[in-house]
């Protein structure tokens, strides 16, 4: 039953769930009445930064900072937590040199949460510097040789040299919109001091580079920064994991979700990398369950407005991680997505989204559970991807919907053979009181493993959980000004 219920809602897809709360009414979001330049978005914000106030450094500056990132953790892991692996000589420099990478063994969340959030660290010191999106990954890039290199005694990692600057863009970038949206250079006092320290908590390479240049203390006469509208959505509530049918068996968990949703698909503009993304975090606590138990979101690369104010298609990177109970899959992936909204009458619309990809590399566990060794319990592969989301907004007191995510996984490393994994969540919420909602959602794990070889048989992996939920929405006054 589960499977027929996800091949259905699968299959009603038309087009790809931008979910938010019900617009208003079915106007346009984009108002005729108001223009903007070449400079300015539709809210008057700046399209870019601000060069005369974001100088673009030249290359040794944000290179040297790198390496002194790289020394500097190297130091704490060293002598600090006395890590047997960062115990590094010219000898073992000549051994990485001379034998080059190998597929590493390391544990789920170091090379899928741990280093993706390492390379965010050497992406920023140069974005930070006047470099864009794709000027910045190269020094990622260095940063991790660097490091898998000279910073351990173990051979570099093929994994690693991918995951570190390609998932390290993708959060870096994030991490420095939402500073970007904090940060506001011509305030001053105790706003101008709580701005900063949020924004260096959120990115600090940024907070170090705006320290040494002189832009925590200098005072602009306007905005500086581009600033897209954000919208964030807190969900609190607990999760019952289905392990058996038998009653009292069952395990409740409670489960925290923010889901971060950056800029406007419905803006006819040239699109950026990332001046539309979406990032969603979800933390568990309980019985049998990891803290971070899911981060998984998309950025725009390239993407153009083709039907005014109602559809948007482009090219997106994205990153997913699943750590639970039952499975472990990290992946990312690049490909084509479409962004679509139908008003369906007063008050009553459909947000649409859906996207295809490729993943380059994933990473998924090979048994029942997940790791809880100290080597690696999970194939290194990749393939194709499949997301979809579908949310009705109706008449301003409800919504329903479902997300779907579908992953085609070809083993690289590890037992050989192919994983086909679904995962569907049918939701349904109820309006409240302003932005508070109650809200339930179903979640369907599905995994078919075709092992090959002799020894290795297919596995067919199944679980459900149910969630129920206390909505906050916190929609950005800009947009809501323009929408409503």
């Amino acid at each position: 039953m589960n499977r027929l219920l996800f091949i259905i809602f699968f299959s009603l897809t038309a087009c790809a769930g931008y979910a938010q709360e019900p617009i208003k009414n079915n106007k346009p979001a984009v108002d005729d009445s108001v223009h903007h330049d070449s400079m300015h978005d539709m809210y008057g914000d700046l399209l870019n930064d601000d060069p005369k106030y974001n100088l673009k450094y030249k290359w040794y500056i944000p290179a040297y900072r790198v390496v002194l990132t790289n020394v500097a953790s190297w130091a704490v892991t060293r002598y600090v937590y006395n890590f047997e692996w960062a115990r590094i000589s010219p000898a073992t420099w000549k051994y990485n040199l001379k034998h080059g990478f190998e597929w590493d063994s390391d544990r789920f969340g170091t090379n899928f949460i741990g280093h993706p959030h390492t390379g965010n660290l050497y992406y920023n010191v140069a974005r930070s510097n006047g470099y864009n999106y794709f000027q910045s990954v190269p020094f990622a890039i260095g940063g991790s040789l660097m490091w898998e290199y000279f910073g351990e005694n173990t051979r570099p990692s093929i994994n690693d040299i991918i995951n570190t600057p390609v998932s390290g863009a993708f959060l870096g970038e994030i991490f420095y919109r939402i500073s970007s949206n904090i940060l506001d250079d011509h305030t001053r006092g105790r706003e101008r001091v709580l701005r900063e320290i949020f924004a260096g908590l959120i990115d600090p390479p940024r907070a170090l580079n705006r320290l040494t240049q002189g832009k925590m203390s200098r005072h602009t006469p306007g905005e500086v920064y581009q600033k897209e509208p954000l919208n964030a959505t807190f969900d609190l509530g607990a999760i019952r994991i289905n392990n058996t049918n038998t009653a009292g068996k069952d395990v409740t968990n409670a489960a925290a979700t923010l889901q971060l949703d950056y800029g406007n698909p419905f803006e006819a503009r040239s699109r950026k990398p990332f001046d539309l993304f979406r990032l969603r975090v979800e933390l568990n606590y309980g019985t049998n369950t990891r803290l971070l138990g899911n981060v998984n979101g998309y950025g725009i690369l390239f993407g153009k407005n083709y039907k005014p104010d109602r559809l948007l298609a482009g090219i997106f990177q994205h990153f997913d991680y699943w750590n639970n109970s039952l499975f472990q899959i990290g992946a990312i992936g690049f490909g084509g997505g479409l962004i679509g909204r139908i008003p369906v009458a007063q008050h009553s619309n459909i947000f649409s989204t859906l996207h295809l990809g490729v993943v380059p590399l994933a990473g998924n566990n090979t048994r029942f559970g997940p790791d809880t060794s100290e080597v690696r319990q999970y194939n290194f592969g990749g393939g194709l991807e499949a997301k979809a989301e579908e949310t009705f907004n109706l008449n301003k007191w409800a919504s329903v919907g479902f997300t779907a995510f579908y992953y085609y996984i070809h083993t690289y490393v590890g037992i050989k053979g192919n994983s086909l994994v679904g995962i569907l969540k049918p939701n349904v919420t109820f309006h409240v009181y302003k932005g508070m909602s109650l809200g339930y959602e179903h979640f369907i794990y599905q995994n078919d493993r075709y092992n090959t070889g002799i020894t290795h048989s297919t596995l067919h992996l199944s679980r459900t959980e149910d969630k129920v939920f206390l909505r906050l929405f916190l929609e950005d006054p800009k947009r809501r000004a323009m929408y409503h």
